[in-house]
């Protein structure tokens, strides 16, 4: 039985291979040449197996006999289930072009004409309005620097890409399969590489969580779901498959164009193109591009962040009073990059739900406690509202890049009773060690022993209690499990000699405490007498 998982991966690898080879290894645009060559690849032999589902005697000598007519009436009966390609600019088209002088423009030539051809479906929107293409205009013109590597790098690319094989099993194989797939091929660019819109990406695992958990027993149908600070989409990706990616569309938005375009590619992989067009690269504080309620929304947002630059727009902002009810943070005096830029994002969620609405947002876990600030009026106004639902406060570094706790907390605008279901999950997990730092991992049993418990609001000793509203206002309104669990005493019986030797014991481990003490004091004194001063002499 075929590995497609490693079929793929070693398709990744090879590709790595070719540019490491050719001194490429860690260049700021290895990530696009990477990617971008695996597009190409899935989209071409996409497009060969979308062809085939149409008619199954289908191959690349038919589609190179057909007449131009016939084959305009082919990628029109294909419709957006693949993207457009000219015949030329198919791999075994270029392939047998190896020997063509200035090969490595052929390829960018093709890569050009998938990206205009297909810009009504692929390109992502720019708050500035601007669309951002499928495939850059100079891929590997603009990406190596050496001309003469160019022709040999694409040489070796098309070769890998023409040798291996995605057959139809691959393309049925489904969402778990791409989002391994799509987490290997980029785990070693999107990282911290993002400077201060560092990009830590969110663990599969804690995706799946916050997906089951957000979704719990409904089936919705005709949903959006947004994530107003997507990254690579992998929230995103989870929760539309948790859904069903033919019952839901996804919106998101981020900052970073990397992550905007990494997106792009999951949403292509796990058949979502029908969204592409709502991915917006482009600060969401400052210009929200999706003002419609959302049914849905999930979220990893940045902790903290230097934005006093633009921290007075903000405030300044024509809504800001009732997006950002609990306020704006200070620009502290020192250490700028720790203004609490999340607390903007759970507040623009609140904002943004519609009346059925339900989010799952990752949060650091003192955002539970905090007594004062931001933080407080946020979980005063979920409990005042009644829309907080459940919180789970998670491992200690379950995220690799980061070593501050998190916590997810979830909340429905909806929502019918006053019960809340605070889960304890931080002493579960174990550790790995990725990229030469520690993690921790958590288990399917982990996962699935949080998950039933939130859904079905479970109580456990020392691990999930459920709590009623007039509860947490009576605890300042904390979200800390730990706060409300009951203190239990253990009872052991002794008999009166027991009771008696247990005092005798306790009394003599005291006595010689204060023996200890009195020895030390004397010690201490009798240096100290010992200590004398002296005038320094200058020979």
């Amino acid at each position: 039985m075929t590995n497609y998982v490693e079929t793929v991966e070693n398709l990744i690898d090879s590709i790595k291979g070719i540019l490491n080879n050719a001194g490429l290894g860690g260049e700021a645009g290895e990530y696009k040449l990477v990617t971008q060559s695996f597009l190409y690849k899935f989209l071409n032999d996409k497009f060969l197996y979308e062809a085939r589902k149409f008619d199954k005697k289908i191959d690349y000598k038919y589609i190179m006999s057909l007449n131009d007519d016939d084959y305009e009436m082919l990628q029109l009966s294909l419709g957006t289930d693949s993207a457009e390609i000219k015949r030329q600019d198919l791999i075994e088209t270029i392939y047998n072009k190896q020997n063509e002088d200035n090969f490595s423009e052929i390829i960018d030539t093709a890569l050009n004409d998938i990206a205009i051809d297909n810009n009504s479906l692929f390109s992502v929107e720019t708050t500035g309005n601007t669309q951002v293409r499928l495939f850059d205009a100079h891929l590997i013109a603009d990406n190596i620097q050496d001309g003469s590597q160019r022709d040999n790098v694409a040489r070796e690319l098309i070769k890998l890409l023409s040798s291996t094989k995605f057959d139809n099993t691959i393309y049925a194989e489904g969402f778990d399969f791409f989002s391994t797939i799509f987490e290997y091929m980029i785990k070693d660019y999107n990282k911290n590489g993002g400077g201060n819109y560092a990009e830590y990406y969110t663990p599969r695992t804690i995706a799946k969580i916050i997906a089951d958990i957000l979704v719990g027993k409904e089936n919705p149908e005709n949903v959006k779901v947004y994530d107003p600070a997507a990254g690579s989409g992998t929230l995103l990706m989870n929760v539309a498959n948790r859904i069903g990616v033919d019952k839901c569309t996804v919106y998101s938005q981020d900052i970073s164009q990397k992550s905007s375009n990494l997106l792009r590619l999951n949403l292509i992989l796990n058949n979502l193109s029908h969204s592409i067009h709502n991915i917006v690269q482009g600060n969401t504080i400052l210009n929200n591009k999706h003002s419609e309620k959302m049914d849905y929304i999930v979220s990893n947002p940045p902790f903290k962040l230097d934005f006093s630059s633009w921290r007075d727009q903000v405030d300044s902002l024509p809504n800001a009073n009732e997006v950002y009810f609990a306020g704006v943070p200070k620009v502290p005096a020192k250490k700028k990059n720790s203004m609490a830029i999340y607390e903007l994002f759970v507040q623009l969620i609140i904002n943004s739900l519609s009346d059925n609405g339900k989010a799952g947002v990752v949060v650091p876990t003192g955002f539970l406690t905090a007594q004062s600030g931001i933080d407080k009026k946020i979980r005063k106004y979920l409990v005042d509202s009644k829309m907080i639902d459940t919180v789970v406060s998670m491992p200690s570094n379950v995220f690799a890049e980061t070593g501050t706790n998190v916590s997810v907390i979830f909340f429905n605008k909806s929502k019918q009773d006053d019960q809340v279901q605070l889960i304890d999950a931080s002493k579960l997990g174990h550790n790995i060690k990725e990229n030469g730092k520690q993690r921790t991992e958590l288990s399917q049993d982990d996962i699935t022993r949080i998950v039933n418990t939130a859904v079905e609001r479970k109580d456990a000793d020392d691990f999930s209690i459920t709590v009623g509203l007039k509860d947490i206002k009576n605890k300042n309104y904390s979200f800390s499990a730990g706060q409300y669990f009951p203190v239990k005493i253990e009872y052991v019986e002794l008999t009166q000699k027991e009771f008696q030797d247990k005092i005798l014991e306790y009394q003599k481990k005291l006595n010689q405490y204060f023996n200890d003490d009195e020895y030390l004091e004397k010690c201490i004194k009798k240096e100290l007498g010992k200590l004398k001063y002296e005038e320094a002499r200058i020979s």
